[in-house]
């Protein structure tokens, strides 16, 4: 029996754990630069490290790295041992202040998007103390920011860190006009994570699983989702034992894992956690996923988290619960009893609002990749158009605000159920919608778009930046005003008259809504290139710039690798494919035909009066098909060739998208069909009923 209490948090370098360790005058001065964002003295550094390779030496590590996330989307780490040589023939084991606080990673081999050259190799890791070092198996990972030698930022923290800082002054000034002293408001975020299970003996029969994470051919089973059983269903036994082990692993590191079950597709699932400071929930989020694949190994498993692996069944999101809490507990985005009448929340609905219609692109941005290409607008995910859902009684609050109307508050409605036995419940005020890319849930605003492999500090650094702005906005206009009650209700009222545009509470999955939101203005990039296009449009520039959160450098780095890796995505399946399709697919259907050829010609040998109708029928459709197949393979053999030519990121980033792309489809429609008249003795790959229904 685990003793969850005494387990969670065990190998993590937490507040327990340094109150213990540390020198009570260091303990403080530390927690003044977590909890305040003071300076850290390198004096205190050196306590600190050397507390904390005593603490990892004891439970049996050798090593320690500066574990940070660079623009790959994944995580790096390089290790080094704790020996230092004493004399000419022993060690000592050894950490100070100055290892703890910078490391010199290799900063060339990384993305930058053209802020170093190959020959420039030197880039810096810099100790994060706000989020807990931790141990796995026999390292010490220290959590780090990662910038060039220049200063620019080349990791995904620095700039989170950066939007948080950014954020927390802008709501401490905003309570202000409140009448509340604030020094810190934290945003937070418990991010829900999507991924697939499948037999590893299947997928190391997959190139394509095993290259691009993602099934390049592959029909669909007679049987998928539609039947709504794999939802919330039985857990197998092989799928309860790998979560059980899961949580154990995360409880270990600290990571509160609340909720696990089946997701909607067959060999889907999804684990959940309580909501973190949002650095903190970034960095377990990662961990998440790398203790998802590593306890997957272990069980004869291996964990997808491609957005679209499979055809024809839902892909994997992560839903992105993001809030704002004080110092000392008040959630901010928390409506109350009255939120018609809480006038502090409604003013930071209204910046929520404007944000989200002024800033719709960054947040799209935020989240495009070549795998959630395939989820958004796909009937399993929000679509590509950004809209707030509210609910019934918020938008009806925003109705009566903006139309000068009295607003009747619904009351709690008893829920009943017609059986005495069953207890009787107050219903929520509103409903909820799947179908919204950024949903109010109560207390926090869940923004669903988020493909299940996104690094979540991406649309995080976009809300919290994006909040900072419009919140600095309305200070500046209330503070100048010399009434400031009626100052804060008319911008109220302004701000949701101006952007209610953004507000919708229908089907997101409707066909009438992209009509509609077309008319109301809102834009609908449906791919990464399309949206990553407006990256450095001028006022995104100029929101980062001032906020110091991103400069200009920084941000054209990032829309030249956002594209870039785009072009490499889609060039590394399109290769995958090509090979497929030549070296395994195209011979296994010949030899088919081969086979069925020969048991014509042995029919008609022995006797002409034996019917041959269906091999030779079946034989005119697969050759057909290999004649049709041949010529895709070679029309995307041309556009692989043409799209690797193209300079210009954003021109190679639309040709694979308009091209390169549409060709793999048109390749793959023709194997799918033959995949679906032939033999499953030759058929070279496991199929959709294996990879779906084998664990």
């Amino acid at each position: 029996m685990v003793n969850i209490p005494e387990l969670f948090g065990s190998n993590v370098f937490n507040d327990a754990t340094m109150r213990e360790r540390l020198p009570k005058a260091t303990y403080k001065a530390l927690k003044r630069t977590i909890d305040l964002g003071e300076p850290l003295d390198i004096s205190v550094a050196n306590v600190v490290a050397n507390a904390m390779k005593d603490w990892a030496v004891e439970k049996g590590c050798t090593h320690y790295t500066h574990w940070f996330q660079p623009m790959t989307g994944i995580t790096a780490e390089k290790h080094d041992s704790f020996i230092n040589p004493e004399g000419n023939d022993s060690v000592i084991m050894d950490f100070g202040g100055k290892e703890l606080v910078k490391g010199e990673p290799d900063a060339s081999s990384f993305p930058s998007g053209g802020i170093r050259a190959t020959f420039e190799a030197r880039g810096y890791t810099a100790w994060d103390p706000t989020s807990p070092a931790f141990i796995r198996d026999t390292t010490l990972y220290i959590p780090t920011a990662f910038c060039s030698y220049t200063g620019e930022a080349l990791d995904k923290k620095t700039p989170l860190l950066r939007s948080m800082e950014v954020l927390s002054k802008a709501a401490c000034r905003t309570l202000k006009l409140f009448g509340k002293d604030v020094r810190k408001v934290n945003s937070t975020v418990g991010p829900e994570q999507e991924y697939f299970l499948v037999d590893k003996k299947y997928y190391d029969q997959r190139k394509d699983l095993i290259f691009t994470g993602r099934t390049l051919f592959g029909a669909a089973a007679p049987k998928g989702q539609e039947l709504d059983d794999h939802y919330f269903g039985s857990l197998k036994t092989r799928v309860k034992e790998f979560m059980a082990d899961l949580d154990v692993e995360l409880w270990k590191l600290g990571i509160t894992s609340k909720t696990r079950h089946n997701e909607v597709a067959p060999a889907q699932h999804e684990v959940a956690p309580i909501f973190a400071t949002t650095n903190v929930a970034t960095d377990h989020n990662q961990l998440v996923m790398e203790t998802l694949k590593k306890t997957a190994e272990k069980h004869g498993m291996v964990c997808l988290l491609h957005e679209k692996p499979f055809a024809g069944v839902n892909g994997s999101g992560k839903h992105n619960n993001w809030s704002l809490s004080t110092s000392d507990g008040e959630n901010l985005i928390s409506p109350g009893k009255d939120p018609a009448n809480n006038t502090q929340f409604l003013f930071i609905l209204a910046a929520i609002m404007k944000g989200v219609d002024e800033f719709a692109d960054l947040l799209r941005i935020s989240v495009a990749s070549a795998g959630n290409d395939h989820r958004l607008g796909a009937n399993e995910a929000p679509p590509a158009i950004v809209s707030m859902f509210l609910g019934d009684e918020l938008e009806a609050v925003v109705e009566s605000i903006v139309n000068k109307t009295d607003y009747e508050a619904p009351g709690k409605v008893p829920m009943h159920l017609g059986v005495d036995v069953l207890p009787e419940f107050k219903k929520d005020t509103t409903d909820r919608n799947r179908t919204s890319p950024f949903a109010f849930t109560g207390n926090r605003f869940e923004f669903r778009m988020l493909g299940s492999a996104v690094n979540i500090a991406c649309p995080n650094i976009m809300i919290n930046t994006i909040m900072a702005e419009e919140l600095n906005q309305f200070c500046d206009e209330v503070e100048a005003a010399e009434d400031k009650e009626v100052a804060i209700k008319r911008l109220i009222r302004r701000t949701f008259k101006e952007h209610k545009r953004v507000v919708f509470n229908g089907d997101g999955y409707s066909s009438e809504w992209p009509v509609e939101a077309e008319k109301r203005g809102l834009s609908n990039y449906r791919t990464l290139p399309e949206a990553v296009a407006h990256f450095d449009d001028q006022k995104n520039i100029d929101l980062f710039v001032k906020n110091n959160v991103h400069d200009e450098i920084e941000i054209k780095a990032r829309k030249e690798i956002l594209l870039e890796e785009y072009a490499k995505e889609i060039n590394i399946e399109a290769l995958t494919m090509l090979e497929m399709a030549k070296q395994d697919i195209l011979p296994a259907v010949s030899r088919f035909v081969k086979e069925l050829t020969d048991t014509v010609l042995a029919k008609k040998q022995l006797s002409d009066a034996i019917p041959t109708s269906v091999e030779t029928d079946l034989i005119m459709t697969l050759s057909n098909n290999l004649v049709s197949f041949a010529d895709k393979i070679e029309k995307l053999e041309e556009a692989v060739v043409k799209g690797s030519a193209i300079e210009s990121a954003q021109e190679k980033a639309n040709f694979y998208h308009d091209t390169v792309f549409a060709t793999m489809n048109e390749l793959r429609a023709v194997s799918d069909a033959m995949e679906t008249v032939t033999s499953s003795e030759y058929w070279p790959y496991p199929t959709y009923d294996q990879l779906l229904f084998g664990v």
